[in-house]
C-alpha cells in the first residue's frame, strides 16, 4: 500500500447522530491491493476513491461495521416479497466503473429526494470530477452493477470484491421506483453473488443505531458487527 498521507478531521457536529460530535481518520494512498484493503476494513476502516476512514469520535462508539453471514443468510417475508418483484425484472450488468450524464443525472435525482424525504443536507448537483474522484478512480479494481427496468438505468452501485467478501461502498436509484425496494434488492443481490462466488460475508458499512438512513442494515441477517474496544467481530442480529 502507498501511503500518501494521514489526518483527523476536526470534530464537528456529526452527520448522523445531530447530538453527538464526530471525527475520522482518514488515510490516503495512491495505491493499494484487495487484499491490504480487506486487511483494515477488517479492523472498521471503509473507502470512498482513495481515501480510507474510521471513526474516531471522541465519546461515541455506535457507528459499528456489519457484516452479513452469506453462509447462514436467513431472509425475511418482507425480503422475500422485493425478490419475488423484482427477480426477472431489474437486471444487472456488472462492469468497470465510469462516468455517464444518466449516471449524474439518477444521482442528483436520487439525493434530492432524501434531501426532501430524510432530511439529508442539500448539495449542489453532482460534477463529473466528483463522481470520479469518489466511484471511478479507485485504488484497486472495483465493480460497478448497474440495474436495469426495460432497458432503463434506475440503479447504480458499487461493489469491491475483497478475499472473503464482498463490499457494497454505495447505491442509489431512481426515486419512482420505491414501492420495488431497490435497496433491499441491491443487498439481496449482493448476498446471492457472494454466496455464487464462495464468499462468506457481505459488508454492509456502517450501521449507527438511532440513524434512520443506516438502521436498516441490522435487518439482513445472521450478521457480526466489529466491537471496537476488543477488535474482535461479534454476533449482533
Amino acid at each position: 500500500m502507498e501511503l500518501l498521507y494521514t489526518f483527523a478531521s476536526p470534530p464537528s457536529p456529526c452527520g448522523y447522530l445531530p447530538d453527538q460530535t464526530w471525527s475520522l481518520r482518514y488515510e490516503l494512498v495512491r495505491g493499494m491491493t484487495a487484499d491490504e484493503y480487506a486487511a483494515r476494513m477488517h479492523r472498521g476502516w471503509r473507502r470512498f476513491g482513495h481515501a480510507i476512514f474510521r471513526p474516531e469520535c471522541p465519546s461515541c462508539r455506535r457507528c459499528q461495521p456489519l457484516r452479513v453471514d452469506v453462509g447462514q443468510f436467513n431472509a425475511s417475508r418482507s425480503m422475500k416479497r422485493v425478490a419475488k418483484l423484482n427477480a426477472g425484472e431489474l437486471t444487472i450488468r456488472i462492469g468497470t466503473p465510469r462516468v455517464t450524464q444518466q449516471k449524474l443525472d439518477l444521482y442528483d435525482r436520487f439525493h434530492a429526494f432524501q434531501t426532501d424525504f430524510k432530511g439529508w443536507p442539500d448539495r449542489e448537483p453532482e460534477t463529473p470530477e466528483e463522481f470520479a474522484e469518489a466511484f471511478v478512480d479507485n485504488p484497486f479494481d472495483s465493480e460497478e452493477w448497474c440495474y436495469y427496468l426495460n432497458d432503463k438505468l434506475v440503479g447504480v452501485g458499487y461493489v469491491d470484491a475483497v478475499p472473503d467478501g464482498l463490499s457494497l461502498i454505495y447505491f442509489f436509484y431512481d426515486p419512482d421506483l420505491r414501492d420495488r425496494s431497490p435497496g433491499t434488492w441491491n443487498v439481496l443481490c449482493g448476498v446471492e453473488a457472494a454466496k455464487q462466488r464462495g464468499l462468506p460475508w457481505v459488508y454492509l458499512g456502517y450501521y449507527v443505531e438511532g440513524c434512520r438512513s443506516l438502521e436498516y442494515k441490522a435487518r439482513f441477517g445472521p450478521n457480526e458487527v466489529y466491537d471496537w474496544a476488543t477488535g474482535e467481530w461479534v454476533a449482533f442480529r
